[in-house]
């Protein structure tokens, strides 16, 4: 910016310090206007805006005659959702949905449709916006909200515990398989998917390795909903189990722990961890799946998922030292970090 060079130079660096705070604040403001993007894009999932889409452009009247919409309002949605490439407009007022855009049809391989919806459900967005009370209290702001913990509350909401297992089942699907490619599983043994709810990781597992055999462990009612039963590929090599992982877990050789230890306090984990090593069979590893989170300033994934955990939860996303000291306190030792193409990683753990 040109500025006077008779203009004293205590002057020229307020007005520079000034200009500074300007662009801070008008960052800060967009960036607290940020929440308003993920729900437009519930609020697309909910009307099934996505799958209206599929048969190829169309406008929003015609949307809303489809989706039972307001016309008006729905093209405001879209033209947010816009902005991130979801969908596209053209010249003629018509919106398209984009390559990005395509998993949030219900009809597609990988739909995010109901991860989209789990992720924004308010058991995850009312506690965050009392995110002020974790860090005054040191608790989650779940219990404050709801006036139970967080798995009691689903425990008592079926509606709700649906909308969890369905969303995580859809989070999952687009990992699995390139998980299960990560990692190199014995070639024969049992493998044990414990809290693996509805089994497409044991399924991709299994798949993958013909010499294995599986058991998915998990509450009854999760159980309830599982997909084991109509691949052939896996006919015979796989059971179910019922139970509460704080109790016991099933033996193996190999324990899959997908997104659990996450939800969880470090002395639940050391529990769960406890239980995995005692019925592990010799030689045996437990992998803990789950984000492990750099020690940088760059984005990721896992540094916003801690704080979602902060705030609905008692667990967190996990340092590589924070994993080398939990599994200690178990009684395991952690052997290796594998990256995979997903934001999890396969931290594997072995008996002292």
């Amino acid at each position: 910016m040109p500025h006077d060079e008779n203009q004293p130079a205590g002057d020229r660096s307020a007005t520079a310090a000034e200009e500074g705070l300007r662009r801070s604040a008008a960052f800060l403001i967009d960036e607290a206007l940020g929440f308003v993007f993920p729900a437009a894009l519930r609020a697309a999932a909910d009307t099934g805006v996505a799958d209206a889409l599929a048969n190829g452009p169309a406008t929003p009247a015609e949307l809303a005659a489809t989706t039972g919409t307001d016309a008006r309002n729905l093209y405001r949605v879209l033209r947010l959702l816009a902005t991130r490439n979801v969908v596209a407009e053209d010249e003629h007022g018509r919106f398209t949905l984009t390559e990005t855009g395509q998993a949030l049809r219900s009809d597609v391989p990988y739909s995010a449709r109901n991860a989209v919806r789990m992720l924004t459900d308010r058991t995850f967005w009312l506690p965050a916006e009392r995110m002020a009370h974790c860090l005054t209290e040191g608790t989650t702001a779940f219990d404050g909200v709801f006036g139970i913990p967080f798995f009691d509350h689903f425990a008592r909401d079926e509606e709700t515990a649906a909308v969890f297992h369905v969303g995580m089942a859809a989070m999952s699907d687009p990992e699995n398989a390139v998980i299960a490619a990560a990692y190199d599983f014995p070639e024969t043994g049992t493998v044990v998917d414990v809290g693996g709810g509805h089994g497409g990781l044991l399924l991709e597992v299994l798949r993958r390795n013909p010499g294995l055999e599986g058991v998915l462990y998990d509450r009854a009612h999760v159980l309830a909903g599982h997909r084991l039963d109509g691949d052939k590929e896996i006919a015979g090599r796989w059971s179910t189990a019922e139970g509460d992982f704080f109790a016991a877990v099933p033996a193996g050789d190999v324990h899959l722990l997908k997104r659990i230890t996450h939800d969880w306090d470090d002395d639940q984990c050391v529990t769960l961890l406890s239980h995995c090593r005692r019925v592990v069979h010799p030689g045996g590893r437990i992998l803990v799946l789950d984000a492990v989170v750099p020690r940088d300033n760059a984005p990721h994934q896992a540094k916003t998922l801690d704080l979602m955990m902060m705030a609905s939860l008692t667990g967190r996303e996990r340092t590589e030292a924070d994993f080398a000291e939990l599994l200690g306190r178990a009684g395991l030792r952690l052997s290796r970090i594998l990256p995979t193409p997903t934001v999890l990683s396969v931290v594997e753990a072995v008996s002292v």
